[in-house]
């Protein structure tokens, strides 16, 4: 695993932005895997500015969304097909059937969750895989004694993940109890991983992931035997890794 740690969640954004423009500049026809939630959504402003500014087209590109809840329509204001459209889809090249997520409200959940997982190996597999980190560790919404070897399936998601994610919901609406996501072994067979955590809530979760044992309990942690994932890191979300330093003397700010 690659290190990175950055002044601020700023910076971090801006790096996590300068390497997913990065690949699509050395390979136009990218297979992207993308991601939702609070820490992508600055990652994706700067991405955008990059774009405006001449520095990443996604013409040639393709995305696959990690995961999307179950039971929400495209058109929901909460959905992940909405929230990439606003966030980023809207404000970049990409061709619209070129980016792919789960659609939460397929009749049969499983089928589409067995659709998606074919449709990502038809491509090829994904390039570069975007990551967020949960509270509890999860990638994508592969919670704690998720498979290791897991591929897209249905999940039911953690209360403390439905509670971290309340906060995008109107007031009195319940996020769904379950979603579709990318298992953990499809996020694995991604070429190269970048994952951004920025904050001090996410500390805990970082170090575990890092420089914990790997086990299902923190699904991130799997990432250690990823042979190129690279961690975009603020130095509040590093804060609690016992080799910080170390990791600073290697890869200067």
């Amino acid at each position: 695993m690659k290190i990175l740690i950055l002044g601020d969640a700023a910076a971090a954004a801006v790096r996590a932005a300068e390497f997913i423009a990065a690949q699509v500049t050395a390979k136009p026809a990218s297979v992207l895997g993308l991601a939702t939630g609070g820490t992508m959504e600055a990652v994706y402003e700067k991405l955008i500015a990059l774009h405006r500014a001449g520095r990443a087209s996604f013409a040639g590109a393709q995305s696959f969304n990690l995961d999307e809840y179950v039971g929400l329509s495209g058109d929901h204001p909460c959905s992940y097909r909405r929230y990439m459209a606003e966030k980023l889809f809207d404000q970049i090249d990409i061709v619209p059937d070129a980016a792919h997520l789960p659609m939460g409200e397929a009749a049969d959940a499983e089928a589409e969750a067995a659709r998606y997982e074919a449709a990502i190996v038809a491509a090829g597999d994904i390039d570069l895989q975007l990551l967020g980190l949960g509270l509890n560790g999860h990638i994508g919404f592969n919670e704690p004694t998720s498979s290791l070897s897991s591929i897209t399936r249905l999940k039911t998601l953690e209360r403390s993940t439905r509670e971290a994610n309340s906060r995008y919901f109107p007031e009195g609406e319940e996020p769904p109890r379950l979603a579709i996501t990318m298992g953990i072994g499809t996020i694995m067979r991604a070429r190269e991983v970048l994952l951004v955590a920025t904050g001090a809530a996410k500390a805990r979760a970082v170090a575990q992931v890092v420089e914990g044992p790997v086990s299902a309990r923190w699904p991130g942690s799997v990432l250690q035997m990823h042979r190129h994932a690279t961690l975009v890191l603020d130095r509040a979300a590093a804060s609690e890794l016992e080799l910080f330093d170390y990791y600073l003397d290697v890869h200067p700010e």
